[in-house]
């Protein structure tokens, strides 16, 4: 897993391959609306968030795995799937992660999938690109760049998840703003309420999903 993790990240340079457009089907759609009302992201949320924080602050004991991510000016974190999510919460929380960005103002530049053939394995990435929304300017013109660009992924192998990861772009010219930090990035998307016992029995009814 550490040399495929390697591979797929950032700076690698698989086979090319042609992007498609990224949608779901209506009926993906019913159970990922009834897994939002059920608020079944509670139990995956909050320990992201504390499991970036331990990463970050060198401590063991994390319930879920997450690495830094650095790429020339954007920053960045890998959420590992762990088999307790399942393949359908994984993919609903890679929604989520989407519409929480969206809430703090941005718009989707671009929403795609593809599928690389290596020789041993395949590797599906499905990806957004957010933008800032372009209307949002401070009473100095400067216009609000919140986090600079913002790119979501789910990749995984031979149809079964690796991990989720979200970077952040800044922009440098002086019409922006200056942008947040990734850490406010992630407090303002990942910093969830823990979820009640209610809630963690419905995990096993979406892993499949």
């Amino acid at each position: 897993m550490l040399n495929l993790f390697k591979r797929l990240f950032p700076g690698s340079s698989p086979p090319s391959a042609d992007w498609q457009p990224l949608h779901r089907s209506p009926a993906q759609e019913r159970v990922r609306q009834e897994w939002l009302a059920q608020q079944v992201y509670l139990n995956w949320m909050g320990p992201y968030f504390k499991a970036y924080h331990y990463q970050k602050a060198g401590l063991p004991g994390a319930r879920f795995r997450v690495q830094l991510a650095r790429e020339e000016s954007r920053r960045g974190a890998v959420f590992m799937y762990d088999p307790s999510i399942g393949p359908g919460n994984f993919q609903h929380l890679f929604d989520f992660i989407r519409d929480r960005v969206l809430a703090l103002g941005y718009h989707i530049g671009a929403a795609d999938q593809r599928t690389v053939q290596h020789e041993q394995y395949a590797e599906t990435t499905q990806k957004y690109f957010l933008k800032p929304q372009p209307n949002d300017c401070t009473d100095t013109g400067r216009c609000n760049q919140r986090f600079g660009n913002v790119t979501l992924d789910l990749v995984g192998i031979n149809g079964q998840p690796g991990f989720l990861r979200l970077l952040s772009n800044p922009f440098t010219d002086d019409i922006f703003t200056a942008p947040g930090s990734f850490d406010e990035l992630i407090d303002a998307v990942f910093n969830l309420p823990p979820a009640p016992p209610e809630v963690e029995e419905l995990i096993g009814k979406y892993k499949k999903s």
